[in-house]
């Protein structure tokens, strides 16, 4: 999977002289990661992310000036990171991951050639992992212990197939045993008992866990809702007095 296939198209972008204002407002009301910044010939100079807006604080000049006269004067160049990290269309998913994880960033502009064609967020990547995994199917779930043999898996995919199942997704990482990976599968319209026996009897691989999952799984539990100071910025323009222009 490359990234052009799960990033935002046509992502929304500012200019360096969009005011703070303006840029918290579309992050707000749009539900934005970030927003890439363009100069007036088309270049990506820069990017913003809540933090960033969030980081200035208006608290050193409240004895000059109005917060809304405060956030009217800032310039999102003032704000900005120049050191954009950005991915090509083509870049594979999983780089993506990598770099937003080495990063510690939450999203990447990507690019074809010089072009901003899209953007990419940790979001974004999460869904389409959460598909890769069988995470939106219903079925068998089994974890499996496989050696590093030559036709391990063509054996257990060919006896899936051979009950009749069908394959839904397959995962592999390594555990804490090097000679051996860990293997994930989400199987349907096979029974368990015969996939198990012959996983373990036929095959011989070690089943590390059996289960059934479905899609209407729901969380175990919910926190109840906390009473303290820190309020979510969705709120935000109704904590604090200033003026979010929507034009």
């Amino acid at each position: 999977m490359r990234v052009h296939e799960c990033m935002m198209v046509n992502p929304i972008t500012i200019s360096p002289k969009t005011t703070y204002a303006q840029a918290f407002w579309l992050l707000h009301v749009k539900k934005l990661h970030a927003l890439p910044i363009m100069d007036s010939e088309g270049h990506l100079v820069g990017i913003v992310t809540e933090k960033d807006l969030l980081d200035i604080s208006p608290v050193a000049v409240l004895g000059v000036h109005t917060i809304s006269n405060f956030l009217s004067a800032i310039k999102i160049e003032d704000a900005m990171t120049t050191r954009v990290i950005t991915v090509q269309e083509d870049c594979p998913l999983e780089e993506a991951a990598r770099i937003l994880i080495d990063h510690k960033i939450g999203s990447l502009p990507v690019m074809r050639g010089h072009q901003l064609v899209g953007v990419i967020t940790e979001s974004d990547i999460f869904l389409a992992m959460t598909d890769a995994l069988g995470g939106r199917s219903e079925g068998l779930r089994i974890t499996i212990h496989l050696p590093e043999d030559k036709g391990e898996l063509g054996a257990i995919t060919d006896g899936i197939i051979k009950l009749g199942g069908r394959l839904m997704s397959l995962s592999t990482y390594w555990g804490d045993n090097l000679l051996k990976r860990v293997i994930t599968l989400k199987v349907q319209g096979v029974d368990r008992e015969e996939l198990l026996m012959v996983l373990e009897s036929t095959i011989g691989v070690q089943v590390i866990d059996c289960c059934e999952s479905s899609v209407e799984s729901q969380p175990g539990a919910v926190s109840p809702a906390t009473n303290t100071e820190v309020f979510p910025i969705q709120s935000l323009d109704a904590k604090i007095p200033w003026l979010l222009d929507s034009k």
